[in-house]
């Protein structure tokens, strides 16, 4: 029993680990699909989005079954209702991804009143941190959860004068308000991002020590 029991719970780390693969895809499909004015590229971020959806259902369901039939101890109840709850983290991720592939579309190739260049560099650490908590996940290493969830204060920084730069070009820009509003929502769909991942680094911890601690 306790050796099936340990193959359906390495199936279930394994779909989380392609389901953080997905959700790192989406996400940089949805920026590029942005900074290049590529629509059909935001389309294929749409089109997919579904295959999260469906892996947080198989997740959660699996880990149903898993309670179910067997009487697991702490740590490996903790396991399971871990998996239940970064699975809900990373299909919001996912949903964000899609946010700004739509975001996209609606700018669509109407020129951009600025090159967009930071954006994606507050993405890239966004999709540093996500492979990073996975990272942490997988050998359970509490430091490199809090070091990853740390880096959410650079996210933020990010965010913040990409708000105000944003704010500003509006004023000179008045005609180009709707192209920047948009540009700001994908920015604070990113920073939400960098927020679902914190979550996932504080599960982490819980994971490992049984204690819920608050991270940055």
């Amino acid at each position: 029993m306790r050796k099936m029991f340990d193959v359906e719970l390495d199936s279930l780390r394994e779909k989380l680990f392609y389901m953080v693969e997905q959700a790192q895809h989406s996400l940089k499909m949805a920026v590029s699909s942005l900074q290049q004015q590529d629509e059909n590229l935001a389309r294929k971020v749409i089109e997919e989005a579904p295959k999260i959806d469906e892996l947080e259902y198989e997740i959660n369901n699996d880990a149903i079954q898993l309670l179910a039939k067997q009487s697991p101890v702490a740590s490996d109840l903790r396991r399971i209702v871990i998996a239940i709850k970064v699975s809900s983290d990373l299909e919001r991720i996912g949903d964000l991804s899609e946010n700004i592939a739509r975001i996209s579309l609606r700018i669509g190739d109407k020129q951009l009143v600025k090159p967009i260049e930071e954006i994606p560099k507050m993405a890239e650490v966004v999709q540093e941190m996500l492979l990073s908590s996975f990272k942490a996940f997988d050998a359970e290493d509490v430091r490199l959860a809090k070091d990853v969830a740390e880096k959410d204060d650079l996210v933020d920084a990010y965010y913040g004068n990409l708000v105000d730069e944003l704010t500003i070009l509006m004023t000179t820009h008045q005609q180009d308000i709707h192209q920047l509003t948009q540009l700001q929502f994908v920015c604070r769909h990113i920073e939400r991002i960098g927020d679902h991942i914190t979550n996932i680094c504080e599960n982490i911890v819980y994971l490992v020590t049984g204690k819920m601690y608050e991270l940055n």
